[in-house]
């Protein structure tokens, strides 16, 4: 082969992924511009404020993060979804998070912690099989039985969760839990976040479904 042909190919390849890049930089941008845009007006950070419904859906967190150290996230949605019992906002609540192996349950733990702070344990409900948000937003629907319900987690998932209820058809506010430092913990979580805007949209194209379903669950 020639150096003009390898000049060429080389050409090609460096526009290929010229092109590759700036789609991928597009598609970032709209992404965590289109998902805040259309529920900015369904965030709320004051509890008096936000519409009554009859059940909050708090999503997931682990109750430690590396090292055995409290996870903020986790402490903090606990007393967001506190502060909505108090002010009589909700008459129960769904614990959605992550039970995928022995000795680890997000919802447990989330139950635990809330019934510590003085909420009966009768008007809590677990959902084991909330291991994304798609499938905490579509099983507090097909499992639990709500179609309009306050998602509690800090401002910018409860972005992402409002955005997929909406999507469903779904009518979600989100009370946000007040958000963390800025820190190792947090900068992850940010990036981690603005690719899982992404996702958001794969998974609408794809038609994601949650990875477990099953039986119907009655709130009362």
């Amino acid at each position: 082969m020639n150096k003009r042909k390898i000049k060429i190919i080389i050409k090609r390849v460096a526009v290929c992924l010229a092109v590759a890049l700036l789609s991928i930089v597009v598609v970032l941008v709209f992404a965590n511009w289109k998902i805040p845009h259309d529920t900015k007006e369904w965030l709320y950070n004051d509890v008096d404020s936000i519409p009554p419904q009859k059940v909050a859906l708090v999503l997931g967190a682990s109750k430690y993060i590396r090292g055995g150290l409290p996870n903020p996230y986790f402490d903090n949605r606990i007393a967001a979804a506190h502060e909505l019992y108090v002010a009589n906002k909700v008459k129960a609540f769904v614990m959605s998070g992550d039970n995928g192996y022995e000795g680890y349950s997000e919802p447990e733990d989330m139950r635990d912690a809330l019934v510590a702070l003085g909420v009966p344990d009768s008007i809590i409900y677990l959902d084991h099989a909330g291991f994304r948000t798609l499938d905490s937003v579509v099983r507090i629907n097909e499992i639990f039985g709500q179609d309009s319900f306050i998602v509690v987690s800090q401002k910018f998932h409860n972005e992402r969760a409002v955005f997929l209820a909406q999507y469903y058809g779904y009518t979600a506010y989100g009370y946000n839990a007040k958000d963390v430092a800025l820190g190792r913990v947090s900068y992850k979580t940010i990036v981690r976040e603005k690719f899982a805007r992404v996702k958001v949209f794969v998974d609408i194209i794809l038609n994601k479904q949650p990875k477990f379903l099953g039986e119907p669950i009655e709130i009362k």
